[in-house]
């Protein structure tokens, strides 16, 4: 009999929580369209573009994200941005800092939007801050000599085709591609059409949005990850790679440190099996590396990147637009800055990270160290 009340206890329970998280996304769906006709009524939201996805499948998981169960495009998941103009006035002043540092260099700012920028309904716009306002301001407050490249509208002039993953927080290569066609279009130099790649696939992918979120709706609708290898394209990669390592400095205290490889020569492509979570990490094998490539573009041209983790899919359609390619990461660097632009002869600066990103005190303050870490005497 006590087993049989215990039973019947957590049943009820259990349809007690059931009961409030459906009164909870009740209220977030009134919410969201309180908000959106409230704001409609004063004129404050009057947008030229919509993407034409519904609210009525849609729910926030763990962290606040986004999820969109779509019966014919699938599920998709998104982070919400939650940025504020006074840390994107902090990573314009750091950007404007390097082309003061640096004046002979072209110094161009690429802001890469996130999914939410895309794909977000506007009837749950009270779930996240506007992403395209956002890259507005942070653009405008960049110096006169610093070149700004724009690529939302022309990402969402794409939002049909696959340019953002669905199950990953990262844009998908497709959306890489027509981003770094805009920016050598800005940068003057030539740049290669899809079709001079060939298109590799890999099933069954299933992004860091299940690991995000925890969702078996996520898990259970995985997605084609499709990247673009240039054809009849000379290049050389070499790469250092950074790792973290714990160090004791105290009886129980620890201290984590960056640790430099030597350089290595490697393959900037690398394999991944369908079904692997991974995938995104098919260019240059993730973060961890600061990469150099020798192209077999002749142009005296020389590149550098200064990006996260968006920003490894954008050096392989810039092969042919660039003598040479150099990618550094916004959290491992263990070299002066200055003196890396020196020895490597760069003529081109490129910032390239995501909104959110651009938008965390702690990437300014790492580019900010890059300029005199391990400065020579």
């Amino acid at each position: 009999m006590r087993y049989k009340l215990m039973i019947l206890l957590m049943l009820v329970v259990s349809l007690g929580a059931e009961a409030q998280r459906a009164r909870r996304h009740a209220r977030h769906r009134a919410k969201a369209r309180t908000h959106v006709r409230a704001k409609s009524r004063t004129g404050t939201t009057t947008r030229s573009y919509a993407n034409g996805l519904t609210n009525a499948n849609a729910w926030q998981g763990r962290r606040g994200i986004i999820i969109l169960d779509d019966s014919v495009k699938g599920v998709r998941a998104f982070e919400p941005f939650k940025g504020n103009s006074e840390a994107a006035a902090q990573y314009a002043d750091v950007v404007n800092s390097y082309k003061k540092a640096f004046p002979e260099v072209n110094v161009y700012c690429m802001v890469i939007p996130n999914a939410v920028a895309i794909y977000c309904p506007d009837s749950l716009k009270a779930w996240t801050k506007d992403e395209g306002t956002a890259i507005k301001e942070l653009m405008a407050k960049l110096d006169a000599d610093v070149t700004g490249v724009s690529i939302l509208d022309t990402l969402r002039s794409h939002s049909e085709e696959p340019i953002y993953s669905r199950t990953d927080h990262h844009w998908a290569p497709l959306g890489a591609y027509y981003a770094a066609r805009v920016f050598a279009q800005v940068a003057a130099t030539d740049y290669r059409a899809l079709e001079e790649y060939d298109a590799k696939t890999i099933h069954d992918y299933v992004g860091s949005m299940w690991t995000f979120t925890r969702d078996m709706k996520v898990k259970a609708s995985p997605e084609d990850f499709v990247y673009y290898v240039p054809k009849d394209s000379s290049f050389e990669a070499q790469r250092i790679v950074y790792r973290k390592v714990k160090k004791r400095i105290g009886r129980r205290r620890y201290q984590t440190a960056l640790m430099a490889s030597e350089p290595e020569s490697y393959r900037f492509f690398r394999h991944y099996d369908d079904g692997d979570g991974a995938a995104y990490c098919v260019f240059m094998g993730g973060d961890q590396n600061t990469t150099s490539v020798v192209t077999g573009h002749k142009n005296g041209r020389r590149l550098l990147i200064l990006k996260d983790s968006y920003g490894n899919a954008l050096p392989a359609f810039l092969f042919g637009s660039f003598e040479e390619i150099h990618v550094v990461d916004c959290r491992y660097f263990l070299q002066n800055i200055r003196t890396f632009v020196k020895e490597k002869g760069i003529t081109d600066m490129l910032f390239a990270n995501n909104l959110i990103h651009a938008n965390m005190p702690n990437i300014v303050e790492n580019y900010r160290n890059f300029l005199r870490q391990n400065e020579r005497k």
